[in-house]
């Protein structure tokens, strides 16, 4: 281990003197955070490298069970890996009482060499091979959905809403960017703040959005994926850990209430060479926005792969509840400027910042496997000189009812992933393969289960 990753453990404990625990982070193949603890005393083994884990637990399902059929010929044994320290991302946790940080690791194999189940370590794969290696640079934002829940009756939560002052009534409608939905969260929204700022992640904008109870936080661009999909994955962990603090609970299922807007991931991708300049702009155009053919190819490989990474986009039984023909969640490959019916949105920037906002992803998604997908998506496509699907819908166009040409079913999008082989070079073929085999699992096993509804639809009357 590093000398560098040491001295920068010691400066945190200087700052924190306090701290007798650390939660060792690990993002696994469903983008949830598996944890280990370790004592202080163990802290110097840790930077040592000598704190290892099993190679199976990147590769659980979403209820952290792992499968020992899956991956059988690779994983037998089920070997140690060792977890690495990411460097930056020692920090308090402000929520628990008790005094302990916390540090995000990397898989690696026992002699130091990136570790394949790792999807930070895809990501990172996907970015040296298709953009550093080219002199390239990305610089991405995402911005992500959540509902307030309260404890609802039964097994069933319910949306936090707003009270009406002066009465017992709660607050009914939609109430988008209402600063009094601002004010009725403040104590919570500090705190969140207060936790970013210890954590390092850049928190940006706050504001309610289109759901009674479901706000967005966003976070800054930076020019390292890696760096932004850690920001998303720390920003979760935040707001999860600081509602419960409030006696609450942040809900990022894709669709956790039928009758409610879906939770999105959203991310914002624009592409620079090495003089820094941007790739998907023409300079010289007085045209509104000033793309160029690069960002029209980016454009058509983003939505040639896009059927293919729904798997990816759209990872769980409840992700395709999300995926409703006529809402804003897309169900098509159409791409516009400055309009939020479209799949591949272009927002209103000029030739510096001009970029393609991905609008696809749910907020369950893993962030790591979903920036991989769109940067692949992105080089096939420019490499390939793909036209994107049908002309760009204009800013205030109507688009009417739009042609579903993705998987909008679980088996559907998994069928599709396997059928395609644009994407697999990309990741590697042995990870894309137990990428399909545990989400098929997983699958499989949400489809046996026998739920209320089919007692209340078909016990009496079949």
């Amino acid at each position: 281990m590093s000398d560098d990753v040491k001295a920068e453990l010691d400066a945190f404990l200087k700052q924190y003197p306090d701290i007798q625990m650390l939660e060792v982070l690990a993002p696994d193949m469903n983008g949830m955070f598996r944890a280990k603890r370790i004592p202080r005393s163990e802290f110097d083994s840790f930077c040592e490298g000598k704190v290892t884990t099993t190679a199976s637990m990147p590769l659980v399902n979403s209820m952290g069970d792992y499968n020992l059929s899956i991956g059988a010929d690779t994983l037998g044994g089920d070997p140690d890996k060792r977890l690495i320290p990411i460097p930056g991302t020692f920090a308090p946790i402000p929520w628990l009482k008790s005094p302990t940080g916390q540090v995000m690791v990397k898989f690696a194999n026992l002699d130091g060499s990136p570790g394949l189940y790792d999807s930070r370590n895809i990501l990172d794969k996907v970015l040296q091979e298709c953009y550093y290696n080219k002199g390239l640079k990305p610089v991405v934002a995402t911005e992500m959905e959540f509902y307030l829940l309260e404890q609802g009756e039964g097994n069933t939560p319910k949306v936090r809403l707003g009270r009406i002052h002066g009465t017992g009534l709660r607050q009914q409608g939609v109430q988008y960017a209402s600063p009094d939905e601002l004010w009725e969260n403040d104590a919570f929204l500090n705190d969140v703040r207060i936790a970013c700022e210890l954590q390092g992640v850049p928190m940006t904008t706050i504001h309610s959005e289109f759901s009674p109870g479901q706000l967005e936080i966003n976070v800054h661009h930076v020019d390292d994926p890696r760096v932004a999909c850690d920001h998303a994955m720390l920003l979760k962990r935040i707001i999860k850990g600081v509602a419960l603090q409030h006696g609450m609970v942040a809900c990022f299922m894709a669709k956790p209430f039928a009758e409610l807007a879906g939770n999105g991931l959203h991310v914002h991708a624009s592409v620079y060479d090495k003089d820094g300049n941007n790739i998907f702009a023409d300079p010289k155009s007085t045209a509104v926005p000033p793309l160029n053919d690069t960002m029209r190819h980016a454009i058509g490989g983003l939505a040639d792969t896009m059927a293919q990474c729904m798997a990816i986009f759209a990872p769980n039984a409840n992700s395709y509840r999300r995926l409703i023909p006529g809402s804003y969640a897309p169900v098509s490959t159409i791409w516009g400027y400055n309009h939020r019916d479209v799949s591949l949105r272009i927002p209103t920037s000029g030739v510096k910042d001009l970029r393609i906002e991905h609008r696809v992803a749910g907020a369950d998604a893993n962030p790591y496997l979903v920036m991989a997908a769109i940067l692949m998506g992105m080089d096939y496509g420019i490499a390939n000189q793909c036209p994107p699907h049908g002309d760009m819908i204009t800013e205030g166009a109507e688009i009417g009812e739009q042609k579903t040409d993705i998987p909008i079913t679980w088996e559907a999008a998994l069928d599709t992933f396997d059928a395609g082989k644009v994407i697999e070079p990309y990741i590697g073929t042995e990870y894309y393969q137990l990428f399909s085999q545990i989400r098929r699992d997983e699958c499989d096993s949400f489809r046996s289960v026998v739920s209320n509804v089919d007692y209340e639809w078909y016990l009496r009357s079949v």
